[in-house]
């Protein structure tokens, strides 16, 4: 019978951390086998800043999506963001010892191994190196150079770069959860992958994910990633906003801002109020809608004039440049009401809401066709499209697991009773300075422990 190709993806966010599995199915499209969820700890604008409380919550996640699908996990591919992000554009060259055979996936490899030894500023790493086009003995605009004949083989690189340290840390955390990691994916990518479609790419669309921690941008013209960016800012920054100017707790600005929030002031009546319970016994609080909405407003625009300015950058007013397909939004701050028609006015770009279900599978939860889970189902294609093996059912690993636990057990008994009684019979004869080399060689920690209280005894007298 032929193996099933589970995939495992793990998205550590800022607010949330999700482990998904899952697998394709006959008709290409992406089935959930099980997902889990946890609160994250420990992550700070996409960045571990608490190693403790993020295996924490990683190993959550990871045994909410065993339990809930069946399977157990034994390798991830997790998605990287954070401010430390940074993306560079290099052009290299190799030179073909023999311009007679055609170009191979060999050549393109060796080139791609070249930009990685790029020398990079101190403390930082490269994550991705993205070929984009091609230039083959000076002819350019080459997408595909395998099969062609050339001496001189150049391509456009788009290098994302990131802090070596907050790499390792992620790495870490992963490992210490009892699992291994297979790859790193920059978020924006995983994102694109799970709701863009290559119309978009090809025609030039800004994927702008808006998380708990950070905004990711990736920018795609002609089916190429053109450039990222990772802006600090993201949903709990309006919601701190909420709290210090309502002055109310985390947990009620978080609510107001899910439930009664507007990137649009002018939406809401001056009449419309909610009523927050107060702490301890104290009154209730009375909250203006127009009001809360003029906060959620001034931040929301502070987040896109900052991304607008990136895709300015990256200069989308170049008629070659031109993003026809416009804005698409994700991640869970793409849920605010009515940030759709704010983007489209302060940008003048059409703008729609991105969501993975085009390439999930037709039985899926619907939850998981939300923006939320756009980065996961995106780490989950990656996965899948690196052809991995990251999970087995948990029925193919029981009998092993058996035959581990009980073995050192019966060791250990059968190693101690000797060592109980050899320690008994020891004891009465004991002196300090008279060890036989055989128990100098075989000493048990509990001969060392008994002989410590010993010398504790003997100078106390």
């Amino acid at each position: 019978m032929e193996k099933e190709n589970i995939a495992v993806g793990l998205d550590i966010g800022t607010t949330k951390i999700v482990a998904m599995i899952g697998k394709k199915n006959e008709y290409g499209k992406l089935e959930i086998l099980g997902v889990g969820k946890s609160k994250s700890l420990g992550v700070a604008r996409g960045v571990v800043n608490n190693i403790t409380q993020t295996i924490q919550s990683i190993q959550q996640a990871i045994n909410d999506a065993e339990t809930n699908s069946g399977y157990k996990i034994k390798d991830v591919v997790v998605g990287i963001a954070g401010q430390h992000i940074r993306s560079i554009q290099h052009t290299d060259y190799i030179s073909r010892s023999n311009p007679e055979e055609v170009i191979g996936g060999n050549d393109i490899q060796l080139l791609i191994d070249q930009v990685n030894k790029l020398a990079m500023l101190p403390g930082e790493e490269i994550i991705h190196v993205l070929p984009q086009e091609f230039k083959i003995d000076g002819q350019s605009e080459i997408k595909e150079p395998i099969g062609m004949y050339g001496g001189r083989l150049e391509s456009s690189f788009h290098v994302v770069v990131g802090q070596a340290s907050s790499i390792r840390n992620v790495g870490r955390c992963i490992q210490s959860s009892g699992i291994e990691l297979s790859g790193l994916t920059l978020e924006p990518l995983a994102s694109s992958d799970a709701v863009l479609s290559q119309e978009e790419k090809e025609a030039g669309v800004a994927l702008i994910d808006i998380g708990g921690g950070t905004t990711d941008l990736a920018i795609f013209k002609d089916g190429i990633i053109r450039h990222t960016a990772v802006i600090p800012f993201g949903g709990n920054v309006i919601t701190d906003d909420i709290k210090e100017g309502c002055s109310i707790i985390e947990k009620q600005a978080e609510l107001l801002k899910v439930k009664f929030g507007s990137a649009w002031p002018g939406e809401n009546k001056d009449n419309e109020i909610v009523s927050i319970p107060g702490l301890r016994g104290r009154e209730p609080k009375e909250i203006s809608l127009k009001n809360l909405s003029k906060i959620i407003h001034a931040r929301v625009v502070e987040i896109i004039e900052q991304v607008f300015t990136e895709v300015k950058a990256y200069g989308h007013e170049d008629p070659r440049k031109k993003l026809i397909a416009g804005i698409v939004l994700t991640g869970g701050g793409a849920q605010l009401k009515h940030i759709k028609q704010l983007v489209e006015y302060i940008t003048g770009m059409d703008t729609r809401i991105g969501y993975p279900n085009e390439h999930l599978a037709g039985n899926s939860d619907e939850e998981f066709s939300s923006p939320l889970y756009a980065t996961a189902v995106g780490l989950v294609m990656n996965s899948i499209a690196n052809n991995t093996q990251s999970a087995v059912r948990k029925e193919e690993v029981v009998p092993q697991r058996t035959v581990f636990y009980r073995e050192p057990v019966v060791e250990r008994v059968e190693r101690f009773e000797p060592e109980v009684e050899e320690v008994q019979t020891q004891v009465p004869v004991y002196s300090k300075n008279e060890e036989s080399t055989g128990e100098k060689i075989k000493r048990s920690f509990f001969d060392r422990y008994v002989d410590k209280i010993k010398d504790f005894l003997d100078n106390a007298e």
